[in-house]
């Protein structure tokens, strides 16, 4: 996304990607679904994400071109609209099922067994192979439209595909783990400092990175105060948000912001 956007503040949340998953889990637990089998919640997560994907495309598509800024702006109009509808629903839910949300919500790692790693491990595997080898074009796209135009590019196609890979990755994560925050921001820059900016390592080295990264938060949330657990998804946060404001501040020094 940072590669896309050409922006160093963008994450894959920033089309309405995760709104979309919560607004499909919160849907699947509305109805009940959850308790029927396992495999409900992922394809209501995936089946949001996917939709908030292509309404942001969608209103943003004119001409066969997609703006990036046109499209980060309609990505946080799906966003607030499907928050919307999320918190609707909620308001319509018993207590059970609102603690069912809760924890979904903040992400973690409990209760997450070998069938949840085959269900999630296809998609993401599929789509960092992908995205990794077309490295090439993201690393010409994140240079800007001119210079991918005037290399012959197919801006609209590259721009689609990176699109809907991110996506798909980071749906098949969330309805699994649910919403863990700062992870998509923080590790491309931790990693980029120390190999570059090559999207054809950076992104698989992103994705080992981030395993290490998750693995640490939630060790560490484990062992803060036992027996309670700090659940990973506000580890991350916690760590992840002070990164995130000496970014900003970094850039507004340089006159990025």
């Amino acid at each position: 996304m940072q590669g896309v956007f050409s922006n160093p503040l963008a994450d894959p949340g920033i089309i309405g990607v995760s709104s979309g998953s919560s607004f499909g889990a919160v849907i699947c637990i509305f109805f009940g679904l959850t308790s029927i089998s396992m495999y409900y919640m992922p394809a209501f997560a995936l089946g949001g994400a996917v939709f908030a994907m292509g309404c942001a495309v969608c209103l943003t598509l004119h001409d066969g071109k997609i703006p990036p800024m046109s499209l980060l702006l309609a990505g946080v109009a799906v966003s607030i609209l499907l928050g919307a509808m999320t918190n609707g629903l909620l308001t319509f839910m018993n207590e059970y099922r609102l603690k069912e949300f809760l924890f979904w919500m903040v992400g973690g790692l409990d209760y997450r067994r070998w069938e949840h790693v085959e269900l999630a491990a296809g998609p993401i595997l599929t789509g960092i192979i992908v995205l990794s080898l077309l490295g090439r074009h993201l690393n010409v796209l994140s240079l800007g439209e001119d210079e991918a135009r005037s290399m012959g590019m197919n801006i609209l196609l590259y721009r689609l595909i990176f699109l809907l890979g991110a996506s798909l990755i980071t749906a098949s994560a969330v309805c699994v783990s649910g919403m863990i925050g700062f992870v998509g921001l923080v590790v491309p820059h931790i990693t980029r400092l120390t190999i570059g900016p090559d999207h054809r390592i950076l992104i698989p080295l992103s994705a080992l990175v981030g395993a290490f990264f998750l693995l640490f938060c939630d060790t560490l949330g484990r062992l803060i105060a036992p027996p309670l657990e700090i659940r990973v998804g506000i580890m991350t946060a916690v760590i992840g948000a002070p990164y995130f404001l000496y970014l900003i501040r970094r850039m507004r020094k340089g006159g990025g912001v």
